[in-house]
């Protein structure tokens, strides 16, 4: 059969809106408890609803958590370590009165904490002292939330202690196998974890307080990552000071008084492996894994260069690193039991997945797939790893995705045309992970490159800290570079290029189209278009944030205003369509009205689609589908192309 021969945009495709939110789901947050799995499920058909799911060993898979509960913790407002199992007991934070909330595999869920303004994450069972460990923030006192570690009673769920207090963060508290000592991670603004961390470690005193602590490692500009205990009571962590997040152990060491009278103990940090490579990840929420203990001895572990993540083990004694071949390109959520080890897994023609493997057999197992959708290879582009110069002689790094369908042909003169696609974070990475979003374009006719610019995780610290008081202009570079790059080489449409991002990819978005002149159109969701209103009216954990990729507030008022395309819409000369969730906390709907407002009044095309009881990106299936078939309509009417079907139509201003 003869391909048809259509236009770019007009192809019609199997990979529809209605097939992804129908057919997809979120997964993550891995635990062991026995012989049993449990993870959580994101269902979008559910309301976005997140739910606690099991796996028994004989392959049973059933829902823990009954509805209405939502399992979503909002400490720092992205969450993470929403929950801990316990010799078949559930602990979890419940998303609408944040409490935490107690269930056995057979009785429905009891709330534990008391009601009140505090929130809970990352939390450990204390199993001698018959209590839980938890990251509390507390929402009750009118100036900034305190974040605090606290124990919580499981005799007396009222009786909550604070362990730890005084600095602005808290993160992964773990205990030692012998239960007597508490090691943890903190900083301060106006540092993100990615900055610089500390690790701490202190005794348990005999009441279950904690004794004199001790800096094992970190600082302002050494960021630590996954403290662990090995089974025979050594430190274990990822650290950043060679540049890359590499692997280190801190070795416990009783000190006589005569030795040191201020210190009870010490400790010397040995370097594990020291490779161009990350083990680690960018804490934006509670509860990232990179590794686990398979025995005294081993670690299996993963680690990403080049935008590839690789699962490998490491022998402890001889530090010898040994990859382990599988067909994944991102791997993520370690945990292991014995010889099994169970993590989060995807690769360029396979959506996210729970995979076990058996390191005796090296059977490979799927336990869970967030998509049983199977779509045949000539609907589906294949990610193609590109690096593309940009200012100042250096290299950024992306991947493209051609335009792909089976049952189409282009006429040969058209070239595709383009959407540059700009992560969040913007302390974060894309990967080359299956995404059926990517697939809805590229199967259309629309070309694709998915942005690592300078800023992004997973290419060592000093290409991390190029955003360093550049945030607006280098990861603005990068994304107009890429798409001059392709263009340049005759693979898209210069006429025909947009841009889109979600968050702080927005505002990559709304600054390329303001201060750039490349992209014909754009797509920001909840994206920032005003660094004051950000700096002045955001939560705890961003507060600072701009401190370091823009510069003190409000000592340096006048570079918050230079790169606010709010100041600057004489500039914008293109059309642009606006996302943004009405409950939205981190980038509040101020900051998209005001942009629609001087757009509109510019008499340029701009459409604004807000959602009800919808917060900081997306959860509910029909405004995910609205979202991709209101920004391809959008593009659709800007760039003149057929519609190959019928999708919602969305008000378009000035058009």
């Amino acid at each position: 059969m003869m391909n048809q021969i259509a236009n770019y945009g007009s192809w019609k495709s199997p990979i529809t809106s209605d097939l992804i939110v129908s057919g997809t789901i979120g997964l993550g947050g891995i635990s062991l408890d026995g012989d049993d799995i449990y993870w959580m499920e994101g269902r979008p058909s559910e309301g976005g609803r997140n739910v606690i799911v099991r796996r028994t060993s004989d392959g049973t898979i059933a829902d823990v958590t009954p509805p209405p509960f939502n399992v979503r913790t909002r400490v720092h407002e992205y969450g993470g370590g929403a929950f801990l199992v316990a010799d078949r007991t559930v602990y979890f934070s419940n998303f609408t009165d944040q409490r935490l909330y107690c269930q056995t595999i057979d009785s429905e869920p009891q709330p534990l904490t008391p009601a009140g303004d505090w929130r809970y994450a990352d939390g450990i069972i204390d199993r001698e002292r018959n209590r839980l460990i938890y990251i509390r923030e507390d929402h009750t006192t009118t100036s900034e939330p305190v974040n605090t570690i606290v124990s919580i009673n499981l005799d007396n769920s009222e009786d909550i202690q604070i362990l730890a207090h005084g600095n602005d963060f808290y993160a992964s508290p773990r205990l030692s196998p012998d239960n007597s000592q508490l090691c943890w991670l903190s900083w301060n603004h106006p540092n993100m974890p990615w900055d610089g961390t500390e690790l701490w470690v202190a005794e348990i005193k005999a009441d279950g307080s904690l004794g004199e602590k001790q800096l094992v490692a970190g600082g302002v500009s050494e960021s630590i990552f996954q403290p662990e205990w090995s089974t025979d009571g050594v430190l274990y962590f990822v650290s950043d000071r060679s540049n890359w997040w590499n692997f280190y152990r801190w070795q416990l060491i009783p000190l006589t008084s005569e030795e040191t009278p201020l210190k009870k103990w010490g400790g010397e940090i040995e370097t594990l492996c020291e490779m161009p490579a990350e083990f680690g990840l960018p804490q934006w929420v509670f509860g990232m894994l990179t590794y686990a203990f398979t025995s005294a001895n081993s670690i299996i572990c993963t680690y990403t260069q080049q935008g590839i993540w690789y699962l490998a083990s490491l022998d402890i004694k001889t530090k010898q690193l040994t990859t382990i071949e599988t067909p994944y390109t991102n791997i993520s959520g370690i945990k292991a039991k014995d010889n099994k080890v169970v993590f989060l897994a995807a690769s360029p023609t396979e959506s996210t997945a729970i995979a076990q493997l058996d390191l005796a057999t090296n059977q490979l197992q799927v336990l869970r797939r967030s998509s049983e959708l199977t779509i045949n290879s000539g609907y589906l582009s294949n990610p193609e790893p590109i690096e593309f110069p940009t200012e100042n002689g250096q290299t950024a790094y992306a991947f493209f995705y051609p335009p792909k369908n089976r049952d189409y042909t282009a006429p040969a003169e058209e070239k595709p045309p383009l959407v540059v696609k700009s992560h969040g974070g913007p302390t974060a990475a894309t990967s080359s992970s299956f995404n059926l979003k990517i697939q809805y374009w590229t199967s259309r006719g629309f070309a694709v490159l998915d942005v690592n610019y300078g800023g992004s995780t997973g290419y060592g610290r000093e290409y991390r800290q190029r955003l360093k008081d550049r945030w607006g202009i280098v990861d603005v570079d990068d994304c107009t570079n890429g798409a001059k790059y392709l263009a340049e080489r005759g693979l898209v449409d210069s006429q025909k290029m947009a841009i889109a991002g979600g968050s702080a990819g927005g505002y990559t978005t709304l600054c390329a189209l303001t201060f750039r002149d490349v992209f014909k159109a754009g797509a920001s969701y909840y994206g920032v278009s005003d660094l004051e209103a950000l700096a002045t009216d955001t939560h705890k954990f961003e507060s600072r944030y701009l401190d370091g990729l823009v510069g003190p507030y409000p000592e340096r008022q006048d570079l918050y205003k230079q790169r606010s395309p709010i100041h600057f819409t004489e500039r914008l000369s293109c059309p642009v369509i606006f996302f943004q969730g009405l409950e939205d906390r981190v980038v509040p709907p101020n900051q998209a009205e005001m942009m629609v407002a001087a757009i509109k009044a510019k008499g340029l095309p701009v459409a604004y689609i807000t959602f009800e009881g919808e917060q900081h990106g997306f959860r509910r299936a029909e405004n995910i589908k609205k979202t991709l078939d209101g920004e391809f309509y959008f593009y659709s009417r800007v760039f003149g192309f057929e519609l190959a079907d019928a999708i919602e139509e969305v008000p378009i201003a000035n058009l």
